[in-house]
């Protein structure tokens, strides 16, 4: 048995060494160009997807914005606080509700009942105002292009965040 692996083993070693041998480098080069080319659907849809992509930055929303939407919170309106739980545990904006970022791309394709009892509020809909902010402002902002990637519209970003919440409300941040 271990004989028979090694003649063949040594078979297909000398067959690829030998197709090396007749293929001409011209005919290589050829090959791999021809492999890269993208068919026509393929190139409607990566454009299609880079004008979805291009030159996209979520409407900042100020601390002076933002601060009466916490005052009279709505279930049509949502303050996302994409930190980890861990940071959360310092404390969070009134009215805001937590979704790492970590976990964001996944809970956006999750069915509502099943989004419902993994976060403890409603899936947001596609059209719904979604106000999202972290501890800086970095990782709200890729929130902000996570949801605008996978169909919602009215989307806002607190570039200010935690840090500039506990500032202007006279908290101290622990962060």
């Amino acid at each position: 048995m271990l004989r028979l692996a090694f003649t063949r083993s040594a078979t297909v070693a000398r067959t690829a060494t030998c197709a090396r041998a007749t293929v001409s480098p011209r005919l290589v080069q050829q090959l791999r160009h021809e492999s890269t080319k993208p068919s026509e659907e393929r190139k409607e849809a990566l454009e299609s997807r880079n004008n979805i992509q291009r030159d996209w930055a979520a409407p900042v929303i100020t601390y002076e914005e933002l601060k009466p939407k916490t005052l009279q919170p709505s279930p049509d309106k949502y303050l996302i606080d994409v930190r980890e739980p861990d940071e959360v545990l310092q404390g969070s904006i009134p009215s805001a509700v937590n979704l790492p970022l970590s976990v964001l791309p996944n809970a956006l394709h999750l069915p509502p009942a099943e989004f419902k009892e993994k976060f403890g509020f409603e899936k947001p809909r596609t059209n719904q105002e979604i106000i999202f902010y972290c501890r800086s402002g970095k990782r709200s902002s890729t929130a902000a292009d996570v949801a605008q990637r996978n169909g919602f519209t009215n989307i806002l970003n607190y570039k200010g965040s935690w840090l500039e919440w506990t500032e202007r409300e006279g908290k101290k941040s622990s962060a």
